[in-house]
């Protein structure tokens, strides 16, 4: 083990934890780039529980349901590459800037994270450090490399959102998220728009930002890429027949907006 300027040792995953970066596809052809920063519920062996019982951990304040089979199935089905956090949310919050409270949150909804209450700047610091960091420098490779090559890339990152937050009811099946890009989010809304039985959300359930996001500021919008989250309902997609229906969709409409992309040379 490497020490740290504190004299601190130890380090946070084992030989037996998992790397937490996990990659599908990583030879695709297609000019997507898929991103899932809340694949994965995994807990560092060190971290134990974190003082919540099975039934905590296994809600969306650990992870987004559904979103890890979806993903998987679309980065198949549109030849793209899928890069995806293994580890929860709870742990670090990969698509949270690290200087935010929601980082590493002591408290989700009604919940509160006993292992992350009265963690000294080493123990958040080694979250960061060991998987928040490799996540993000692994998408920025994947980048640099592509850009390298010449090779279009266009930002998608997929999430999943519960039905129903503080008692309130979602209608959306599915949103696009997004900020400063005004060339896929349009697209995408009208693709899935014309689909007509669905309700569709423009920047709901949540809409992107700097101080509430990472991955579409830092990675699509700070590097010039076309790009857009997706947020599909977990209840929709909670089975592997709704994985399975939702991939085939997106995968179809993401296909004719490459096409109409290409067309435009916005790619």
């Amino acid at each position: 083990m490497t020490s740290d300027v504190t004299g601190e040792t130890s380090l946070l995953l084992s030989g037996t934890d998992v790397a937490p970066v996990h990659e599908t596809n990583a030879s695709g052809a297609s000019p997507f780039l898929f991103t899932c920063d809340h694949y994965g519920r995994l807990l560092p062996e060190k971290l134990g529980d974190l003082g919540l019982p099975e039934s905590e951990r296994v809600r969306h304040i650990a992870w987004d349901i559904g979103i890890a089979g979806v993903a998987e199935r679309m980065a198949i089905m549109c030849d793209a590459h899928l890069v995806s956090q293994r580890y929860s949310r709870l742990v670090i919050d990969c698509n949270r800037p690290p200087a935010v409270a929601s980082s590493i949150p002591r408290l989700s909804e009604a919940t509160v994270i006993p292992g992350n209450e009265a963690l000294s700047a080493e123990d958040v610091a080694r979250r960061r450090r060991e998987i928040f960091d490799p996540y993000h420098r692994r998408i920025d490779a994947i980048i640099d490399q592509r850009l390298h090559a010449k090779r279009s890339t266009v930002l998608v990152s997929l999430h999943s959102f519960t039905p129903v937050y503080a008692g309130v009811a979602r209608p959306w099946h599915i949103g696009t998220l997004y900020h400063r890009d005004t060339t896929l989010p349009p697209l995408l809304l009208r693709a899935l728009r014309a689909e007509g039985d669905l309700v569709v959300g423009d920047n709901e359930p949540y809409a992107v930002s700097d101080l509430t996001d990472y991955t579409i500021p830092v990675h699509g919008e700070a590097r010039g890429l076309l790009s857009t989250g997706i947020e599909i309902r977990q209840d929709l997609i909670a089975d592997q027949s709704g994985q399975q229906q939702w991939a085939e969709l997106l995968a179809r409409i993401l296909s004719e907006i490459e096409v109409q992309l290409r067309a435009e040379q916005n790619i």
